[in-house]
């Protein structure tokens, strides 16, 4: 799947107070993997496997294989819309 960089930030700008632990504990890996696979840099703390990122307009675009946790939050951010 492509996104661009700054969708996948929107997304993690949306998500719920907590969402990284959730999202983290729901799919079995660490929340730095969460946090990292939405742009952070801590790769000695957790990696985000098959993702690659190219220069571009939006923030360039992102190359995700895996989508779990893309969907994850996707799931978080609905729900909070659908509490406010």
């Amino acid at each position: 799947m492509n996104i661009t960089f700054n969708e996948l930030r929107k997304i993690k700008d949306n998500l719920p107070d907590g969402a990284m632990q959730v999202i983290a504990d729901k799919l079995g890996v660490s929340a730095e993997s969460v946090r990292n696979y939405f742009g952070g840099s801590h790769f000695d703390s957790g990696s985000v496997p098959d993702m690659h990122i190219e220069q571009g307009p939006g923030g360039g675009i992102v190359q995700l294989e895996d989508t779990k946790i893309l969907e994850a939050a996707k799931e978080l951010v609905q729900l909070k819309e659908e509490e406010e």
